[in-house]
This record gives C-alpha cells, structure tokens and sequence, in this order.
C-alpha cells in the first residue's frame, strides 16, 4: 500500500492502477479506498489513466487527524497531485465535491475537473444544517461516540427517516463506515456552511463536468443547477434512473470521454 507524508505530517494512503494521465478520485462522508463508489469506478477508468484513489484523512489506512482545517484537505490533495506527476484531473463525489471545486478555484493544477451532485444544500429548497453542526461532530468524534455520530449526521443533517438506522446497521459496510467516523468533522469543515460558493465557482477555469443523476433527492436538485449555471462553461451529464450513489458502469464512459476530450472533439466535429 503506497502513502505519503502530507505537510502537517498526516500519513495519506493511497492506491494507484493503470497508465495513462493522472485521474484523482475524491470520496464523500464514510467512504473509502475500499467502500464506496470509487473501488468500483476506478478499475473501469485504469485502461485509460492512471488512476489514484486515496483514504481521505482520519478515514481507512491514512492517520487520525484532529485539525478540521479545510487547508489540510488541500495540501494532503496537491501531496498527490504532485506524486501524479504535478497535475491531475479530478473527480470528486458529494463532499468531495468541494474539496475538488475548491482546489480547482484555489488554483491546484488542475487539468479538468468532474463533479457529482455537489451537496450544497443550504440553498432554496434544499435543507440547512442544524446550528452548531460542526461542534457537535467534533464532540461525538472526541467521546468516541461512533453510533451516536453516525445517526447525528444521517438523521439530523442528512435528513433521513429516524426508522431507518436500524437498516442502515444492517448494511455490510456499517463496520467500515464506523471505523471511517472520525473523518466525518473533516466533511463538515470542507463544506464551509453547505451554502452554494457562488464566488468560488465562478472563480474556475478549467474544462468542467457537473454530473447528476435524474432520480436523487430534491435537495441536490437547486445545488446542482447553481454548479452547471455558475461554473463558466460547464457541461452537464443527467445518468438516467440514478440516484446519490450512481453505478460505476454509467459513470466511468462519461468520465472517459470527458477527460480524454471526446466529448469536446464531437462538438467540434
């Protein structure tokens, strides 16, 4: 298993497949290496990049961190940007929406930049967060209190049915996401109030994909309209009968055309 060393000295694991220019894939809350959307996704883009899917710090292989700065979530990205050969294109889902949006904007080497329902969901319609969301995390992660997180963010923050978590604990990655848990004031943090930033989006300059599915929840609809309407020039994928967690088979082709520039060259055509 490779790693590195990020600038605050947090151990970042990665793995690494494929040939070909360098694709980052950014996780969202609770995922992974090894769960999740990317495990799936990144055998499907390895016959054409090289592919790096990397465990979030406090999450999976890569060390505990209790600085919730968001900075560090952009130093431990341009760490692996610069092991990728000094720019990358990226990918990044849910929360890692907005560490992708955010380093494209802060201006990481960024080659293109590819994003899937970006859960800014403080906006018209959508669902605004509990006050004091982040200290409240950052509580349950310094007691340990796992289960208690767990429900406090799909129940509370998320907005899930209370009925549900009984299910949820019956889910063959429930283990895994458990051992994830301490990451998840890392997520918060990254979102910057989970209003949309009009500024920062507005701010981009690289060739750029937002992606949806045409079944998620209707909080994501309003965030996903501002990202393809602010963004300049961004295009739009809608992956028909998905939803937050959409299958890799139908992400992968769109991906592949779009950071190979397929998609541009039968515009131009």
């Amino acid at each position: 298993m490779p790693s590195f060393t990020s600038k605050d000295g947090t151990t970042i694991a990665y793995d690494v497949r494929g040939s070909g220019p360098a694709v980052i894939l950014i996780d969202g809350a609770w995922c992974g290496r090894n769960m999740g959307p990317m495990p799936r996704l990144a055998p499907l883009l390895a016959p054409h990049f090289t592919v790096y899917n990397y465990d979030r710090r406090s999450r999976g292989d890569s060390s505990i961190s209790t600085d919730y700065s968001p900075d560090r979530e952009y130093e431990d990205l341009a760490g692996l940007i610069d092991i990728a050969g000094g720019s990358a294109h990226l990918y990044g889902t849910s929360s890692g929406v907005a560490i992708a949006l955010f380093a494209a904007a802060r201006r990481l080497p960024v080659n293109r930049l590819a994003i899937f329902e970006p859960p800014f969901t403080d906006v018209p319609g959508g669902k605004p967060m509990p006050q004091g969301y982040q200290a409240e995390v950052e509580r349950l992660v310094a007691e340990d209190n796992r289960p208690a997180l767990a429900r406090y963010f799909m129940v509370r923050m998320i907005g899930m049915p209370s009925f549900m978590m009984p299910l949820m604990r019956l889910n063959p990655h429930w283990k895994a996401m458990l051992h994830n848990a301490p990451s998840l004031p890392h997520d918060t943090a990254v979102m910057e109030g989970y209003g949309f930033p009009t500024e920062a989006a507005r701010s981009i300059r690289v060739p750029t994909i937002v992606m949806s599915g045409d079944k998620t929840f209707k909080q994501l609809k309003e965030p996903v309209r501002l990202a393809r309407e602010t963004i300049p020039g961004a295009r739009f994928a809608s992956l028909p009968g998905q939803s937050h967690d959409a299958a890799a088979g139908l992400v992968a082709p769109i991906l592949i055309d779009f950071f190979t520039g397929a998609d541009a060259a039968r515009i131009a055509a």
